[in-house]
């Protein structure tokens, strides 16, 4: 059977609709999906409707960036009572965090002689997504002129300004809004549902001792199947989760479709996820 678990919206940094996402997952032949939208849960409702309409079902799903000691990671929380006011109030303390986080890129970006419009937060009202924010920035033509001479590009890109303007070490770094694993962890007593670590090769899999804590205080299951992992880290995540018991789960990471002429126009164009070969899956799906 064919399912996604990690998906994006507009809700966050993806860029079409949940109900969108609902008819593309329906096409691809997809059975059973999750909105992991980061760090809100605004498009769940949406999403679970148009699945239904579509035969797909829905899995609440959320994906929040996490902090344990001096360890941070990417969680996908699957199942749980996206109504609870709690979670809310955590949402948005970490939405608004975010938001002020942006508000001193942007400063400083101004400082450094961009035109910064700062109505285009205001155009996001739930996570500020750096991917969409940079595409609004170089709309200008006097910041597309000074990334393109600074750069020594032929033709700029949003992608560009989140690489070299955005994420560049330094002062005006964008740095994400990290929950602290124990209010999760605390938190998901009361409103249930799984954790999952999500993509965990794309920075490195973590140390034997660190994933034994995280298992030891709560993670249930692990993604392996994922267009950020070669062969090698998914034979070696699928080797972990034998060895913690842990749910292996899957998810194409999908934001958009690139357009343009190119062959090859999504994740799923050349991944897709079939249950059979993740184990311990019906814990979630």
């Amino acid at each position: 059977m064919l399912i996604d678990l990690q998906i994006h919206s507009t809700y966050s940094d993806g860029y079409l609709t949940p109900t969108e996402v609902a008819g593309f997952l329906s096409r691809q032949g997809v059975k059973t999906a999750s909105l992991t939208d980061h760090n809100t849960v605004s498009g769940q409702s949406e999403f679970r409707r148009a699945c239904q309409k579509k035969g797909v079902k829905a899995i609440t799903g959320l994906e929040l960036y996490v902090k344990k000691n001096n360890h941070t990671f990417n969680i996908l929380w699957y199942n749980f009572d996206d109504k609870n006011p709690e979670l809310h109030k955590l949402l948005r303390k970490s939405q608004m965090r975010r938001r002020r986080i942006m508000r001193r890129v942007f400063n400083r970006l101004e400082e450094e002689g961009f035109k910064i419009d700062y109505k285009i937060l205001d155009r996001y009202n739930h996570y500020i997504p750096s991917n969409r924010v940079a595409t609004d920035l170089v709309k200008s033509k006097s910041n597309y002129r000074k990334v393109k001479e600074e750069l020594g590009l032929r033709n700029v890109k949003g992608s560009d300004v989140v690489k070299d303007y955005f994420y560049k070490v330094g002062s005006r770094r964008l740095k994400n809004s990290y929950i602290g694993w124990k209010q999760i962890v605390d938190l998901k007593e009361k409103i249930g549902g799984q954790l999952v670590l999500c993509h965990p090769a794309k920075r490195n899999i973590p140390k034997e001792s660190v994933l034994e804590d995280l298992v030891n205080t709560g993670l249930e299951g692990i993604e392996k199947l994922s267009p950020h992992h070669s062969y090698g880290e998914i034979m070696q995540i699928q080797r972990l989760a034998r060895k913690h018991d842990l749910a292996e789960t899957g998810g194409s990471d999908f934001h958009l479709e690139e357009g343009g002429k190119y062959p090859v126009q999504r994740a799923w164009d050349y991944f897709k996820i079939d249950s059979e070969y993740l184990r311990e899956i019906d814990r979630i799906i």
